[in-house]
C-alpha cells in the first residue's frame, strides 16, 4: 500500500534523460490539442466545453446543488419554472414589425443580388400563413380552397398566379393580401390592395360572426376571418406608418387593440410603441409601457430598451462619465443605468447595432427573443429614436458592458432574468442570412481555463526544450523536484513508522 523510500530512490534512479524529454514533449503536446479544442467550441458555442461539463455533470455529483431535503419540492418548481421559461424564450416569433416582400426585401434583392430571407425563415411565414388564413372549411369555397393550395406553394409565382385565379372566382381577402405582400413593388401599392381586403375581409367577418355558435366549423370560420381582419388592419396601419401618416396609424392600432383586446399574440403593442417614439410622445409611451411592462408579461428587445431610453432622456443630455465618477451617480442616473442593465440583460446584442458597432441588415420575417435576430429587428426601427434623444448614446456606450460584470460565469443563473438560453445562436443561424455574421453572447475576455492551458502549453514546451539541450541537468532537477514532491509523504510514513508496531509495519509495505 506504501512505497519506501528505497524503492522511490531506485524508481528516480532508473528514469533517464530521455524519459523527461518523452514525457515534457507528450504533456506539451496534449496542451496543445486541448487549447486548440478549447478555443474552437469557444469561438463557435461562446462558452467552453470543460466548464460547461463541470458545471452540468461533475458539480452535482460532487455536491454543489444548492438544494437540501427541506426544500426540494420548491427547488423543484422552480427548476420546472426556469426550464419552462428557457423553452418560451428560445422559441421563434412573428416580427411584429416585419417588413414587406414584394416592396422593402424584394427590392433589397433587386439592387444587392442578395437574398435578405432563408428558407427557414420564409418557411416559417408559410406555415404561419396556414395556420391563420385557413380553416377545415375553405373547401366549400372555391377561392378560399384554391388560396388554401397557393398558401403551400414554394415559388412565388405561383402564389402570386393562384392568388389572381382565386380573385376571377370571387373577392378574396386572403388573395389580396398575398397580392399585397408579395407582387406590390411600392408601399402605395401594398396598402391599395390592403384596403380592397379589407372591404372583403370586414364583410366574411360580419357574417362569420353572427353563425360563430352554430357549431364547430362556424367557429373555425370565425376564428380564421377575425384572423385575417386583425392581419390586414395591422397592415394597413404599418404602411401608413412607412408614408408617413404616423399619427393616423397611431390611432388605427389604439383602435385594433380596443377592439380585440385578447389578440395579444400578434404585439401590436410593440408597433404602437415605434409609432409613439417616432411622435416623440413619450407620455403616451410610458403609459403602453407601464399596461405591457408587467412582471406576470413576457419581455421583449422593445420593451426592455424603451423603459431603458425613456430611463436615459431624464439624464443623458447632461451625463459626463469623468463627472460621474468624481461625484457618483444621482437617483436619476442610478435608475437609468440599473434600466440599461436590464435592456442589455434581456438582449445583449442590441447596444453594438445601436452604437453602430456592427452593421445591420433587414430583419427577419421571425425574430428569436434575447437572439440576434430580435436585436436586428429592434435596432433597425429604433435607433433613429435614439439618436434623437441626446445623450442617450453616450448613456448606453458608458454603462452596457457593466452588465456583465453582474452577472455569474458561466451563465448558470442570471441577475434579473433567467439564465440567457444557449440555443440562440442555432436558431438565429437558421433565421439570418448566410452573409451576416451572426452575433453570440458577448464574450469580454478569454475565459480562465484557455489561459492556463495555454500557460501549461507553454511552459510545457520550455521544459521540453530545455529538456532537449540539458537533459542532464534537467534529469537531476526532476529527481530533485520529485524528491521534494514526495518529502510530506515520506514523513508521514516515517511518523505512521514510530507510531506502528514493527510487526503491523512490515505487514503494511508488504503489500
Amino acid at each position: 500500500m506504501f512505497g519506501t523510500e528505497s524503492s522511490l530512490s531506485m524508481f528516480l534512479n532508473t528514469l533517464t534523460p530521455k524519459f523527461y524529454v518523452a514525457l515534457t514533449g507528450t504533456s506539451s503536446l496534449i496542451s496543445g490539442l486541448i487549447l486548440i479544442f478549447e478555443w474552437w467550441y469557444f469561438r463557435k458555442y461562446g462558452t467552453s466545453f470543460i466548464e460547461q461539463v463541470s458545471v452540468s455533470h461533475l458539480r452535482p455529483l460532487l455536491g454543489g446543488a444548492d438544494n437540501n431535503s427541506s426544500n426540494n419540492s420548491n427547488s423543484s418548481n422552480g427548476d420546472s419554472d426556469a426550464n419552462r421559461q428557457s423553452v418560451s424564450e428560445c422559441k421563434v416569433w412573428r416580427n411584429p414589425l416585419n417588413l414587406f416582400r414584394g416592396a422593402e426585401y424584394n427590392r433589397y434583392t433587386w439592387v444587392t443580388g442578395r437574398e435578405p430571407l432563408t428558407y427557414y425563415d420564409m418557411n416559417l411565414s408559410a406555415q404561419d400563413h396556414q395556420t391563420f388564413f385557413t380553416c377545415d372549411s375553405d373547401h366549400l369555397r372555391p377561392a378560399d380552397a384554391i388560396m388554401q393550395k397557393a398558401w403551400r406553394e414554394r415559388n412565388p409565382q405561383a402564389r402570386i398566379s393562384a392568388a389572381h385565379e382565386a380573385l376571377e372566382i370571387n373577392e378574396c381577402a386572403t388573395a389580396y393580401i398575398l397580392l399585397a405582400e408579395e407582387e406590390a413593388t411600392t408601399i402605395a401599392e401594398a396598402e391599395k390592395l390592403f384596403k380592397q381586403a379589407l372591404k372583403a375581409g370586414d364583410g366574411c367577418y360580419r357574417r362569420s360572426q353572427q353563425l360563430q355558435h352554430h357549431g364547430s366549423q362556424y367557429e373555425a370560420q370565425h376564428r380564421r376571418d377575425t384572423n385575417v381582419l386583425v392581419y390586414i388592419k395591422r397592415r394597413l396601419a404599418m404602411c401608413a406608418r412607412r408614408l408617413g401618416r404616423t399619427r393616423e396609424a397611431v390611432k388605427m392600432m389604439r383602435d385594433l387593440m380596443k377592439e380585440f383586446p385578447l389578440l395579444s399574440m400578434f404585439n401590436i403593442h410593440e408597433n404602437l410603441l415605434e409609432a409613439l417614439l417616432e411622435l416623440q410622445a413619450y407620455a403616451d409611451v410610458q403609459a403602453v409601457l407601464a399596461k405591457y411592462d408587467d412582471i406576470s408579461l413576457p419581455k421583449s428587445a422593445t420593451i426592455c430598451y424603451t423603459a431603458a431610453l425613456l430611463k436615459a432622456r431624464a439624464v443623458s443630455d447632461k451625463f459626463s462619465p469623468e463627472a460621474a465618477s468624481r461625484r457618483g451617480l444621482s437617483t436619476a442616473e442610478m435608475n437609468a443605468v440599473e434600466a440599461i442593465h436590464r435592456a442589455v440583460e434581456f438582449n445583449p446584442h442590441v447596444p453594438k447595432y445601436l452604437l453602430e458597432m456592427k452593421s445591420l441588415i433587414l430583419p427577419p420575417e421571425h425574430i428569436l427573443k434575447r437572439g440576434d435576430s430580435e436585436a436586428i429587428a429592434y435596432a433597425f426601427f429604433h435607433l433613429a429614436h435614439w439618436k434623437r434623444v441626446e445623450g442617450a448614446l453616450n448613456l448606453l456606450h458608458c454603462t452596457w458592458e457593466g452588465t456583465f460584470r453582474m452577472i455569474p460565469y458561466p451563465l448558470e443563473k442570471g441577475h434579473l432574468f433567467y439564465p440567457y438560453p444557449i440555443c440562440t445562436e442555432t436558431a438565429d443561424r437558421e433565421l439570418l442570412p448566410s452573409f451576416h455574421e451572426v452575433s453570440v453572447y458577448p464574450k469580454k475576455e478569454l475565459p480562465f481555463f484557455i489561459l492556463f492551458t495555454a500557460g501549461l502549453c507553454s511552459f510545457t514546451a520550455m521544459l521540453a526544450l530545455l529538456t532537449h539541450q540539458f537533459p542532464e541537468l534537467m534529469g537531476v532537477f526532476a529527481k530533485a523536484f520529485l524528491s521534494t514532491l514526495f518529502a510530506p509523504l515520506n514523513f508521514v510514513m516515517e511518523k505512521v513508522e514510530s507510531i506502528l508496531p514493527s510487526s503491523l509495519w512490515h505487514q503494511l509495505t508488504r503489500i
